[in-house]
């Protein structure tokens, strides 16, 4: 797999976890050449917001552990944060380990991820 993308190649996840656990075996240049092409696929205002949202404290960790779930249970944890008020919401881990995300309007439980807690 090539660091550098070729005419005709899509760059992915996978392509970019590739290339950041292996020691690049071209020069510096090559190496602004990848990543300049990796940003190429976004916006301005995208990259932007990405590097503004990147400065927050813990946001590394957080992505990690969001992409460490499952796909069934981040989708189910997408679902809830895209039909809710995030900043409303109220989260706890009760004693059990159990993460709970609760809309602060709503008194009812949602359902338990007991993953991310873990």
């Amino acid at each position: 797999m090539s660091a550098i993308k070729v005419p005709g190649d899509e760059m992915s996840a996978e392509s970019v976890v590739y290339y950041l656990n292996r020691v690049p075996e071209s020069d510096p240049n090559d190496q602004t050449e990848w990543l300049l092409t990796a940003l190429g696929q976004y916006t301005g205002a995208e990259l932007r917001e990405l590097l503004y949202i990147a400065e927050e404290p813990g946001f590394f960790e957080l992505m990690r552990g969001l992409f460490a779930l499952s796909d069934e249970n981040r989708a189910v944890l997408q679902h809830f944060l895209e039909t809710g008020h995030p900043p409303a919401m109220k989260a706890a881990i009760d004693p059990k380990g159990r993460l709970t995300i609760e809309h602060a309007q709503s008194e009812q439980r949602v359902r338990a991820l007991p993953v991310i807690a873990n």
